[in-house]
């Protein structure tokens, strides 16, 4: 019986293969299974990055660290293998230097300390984003006789951490007011957190600061304490003929009023503004670079109800990042949202 049976069988399956019928189901199914094969591949994603990546910010306190905190939010959701470590720093200097050396990935810095860097490994330095504009905010009690950045002399100032970008745009603010930084007044190495507390319990007579609006240190100080905000405008094209200032950093800007309700002045404060830039390394992987640009410009909503600075980051302006180039892989996420 089977003997008989499987030549029946064969001829009977040789007969359907030379039918146009089962030849087009036949071409169907091979393009069906190479479309699963194609789908399968694309969602794989090898390249898609994973693992811990390094994010230096600044100061406990600051909008640098309020910024990551938020960003790191947004960067689990929207990248799920990526899981972002928020370290802490004295600031742009000290941001610089952890990124040059490989100890952090990613970090804020202002285009001043960027300009002005000149550490080992500099050349490897790309930028990602052109972020916010840092303020510069000189801090006194309300009835202090400051008015001006001349009438510091002889007094302890806050100038902040030796390797912030507060430092050294004070040492270059207080130099273009013909103050010496070392010997005209009395400087004091502080973090914003720190000078805060220190003004308020008459430890110093004042302090600088450079940071995004408004700052959430300053504006807990003023609930606390009456503070006032010295103008700084009149520096503003001064601080350009500074040595070692030789930088198109800095443009004159006016801090809007009420951006410290219950600081002094009430009216708006004519001061100095210097630009932030996301910055990393030549060779972090171009899709964790991509992935990371995309963040910044997708989260500005998000991040900005919470750090008012961050709601100034824009498609259009980002890509200004002199005087940085950008990374190729922020340069491959422009190109993809391009009109």
């Amino acid at each position: 019986m089977a003997p008989t049976t499987a030549p029946r069988l064969g001829a009977a399956v040789r007969a359907a293969a030379r039918s146009p019928l089962w030849r087009t189901v036949l071409a169907l199914v091979l393009v069906l299974a190479g479309l699963g094969g194609w789908w399968l591949s694309a969602n794989r994603s090898p390249g898609y990055p994973r693992g811990s990546t390094g994010f230096v910010t600044g100061v406990q306190g600051g909008v640098y660290d309020k910024y990551g905190q938020l960003l790191e939010t947004h960067v689990a959701k929207a990248m799920p293998g990526v899981r972002l470590r928020l370290d802490n720093s004295q600031g742009s200097i000290d941001n610089l230097a952890r990124v040059t050396s490989g100890q952090d990935d990613f970090a804020i810095a202002t285009a001043d300390a960027v300009a002005q860097y000149s550490g080992p490994g500099k050349d490897r330095l790309r930028a990602i984003a052109r972020l916010y504009d840092d303020y510069l905010q000189l801090v006194v009690p309300a009835d202090s006789p400051v008015h001006r950045t001349a009438d510091l002399k002889g007094l302890r100032v806050g100038v902040g951490q030796s390797l912030s970008g507060v430092n050294l745009v004070t040492r270059r603010l207080l130099a273009s007011a013909r103050l010496d930084p070392d010997h005209d007044i009395q400087p004091a190495m502080l973090g914003v957190g720190e000078a805060t507390e220190q003004l308020r319990e008459g430890g110093i007579d004042a302090f600088f600061w450079s940071g995004g609006l408004p700052t959430g240190a300053l504006t807990s100080l003023s609930e606390r304490f009456r503070i006032r905000i010295v103008p700084l405008g009149d520096l503003a094209e001064a601080v350009h003929q500074i040595e070692g200032g030789g930088t198109d950093a800095y443009r004159a800007a006016t801090m809007p009023k009420g951006t410290y309700p219950n600081a002094e002045p009430k009216d708006a404060v004519a001061t100095v503004a210097v630009p932030n830039l996301l910055i990393t390394r030549d060779d972090v992987d171009t899709d964790l670079v991509q992935g990371m640009t995309r963040a910044v410009i997708d989260s500005r909503d998000q991040i900005g109800a919470k750090v008012h600075a961050a709601q100034l980051v824009d498609l259009r302006t980002a890509v200004y990042t002199d005087p940085l180039p950008l990374h190729e892989g922020a340069m491959r996420y422009y190109r993809s949202v391009k009109p």
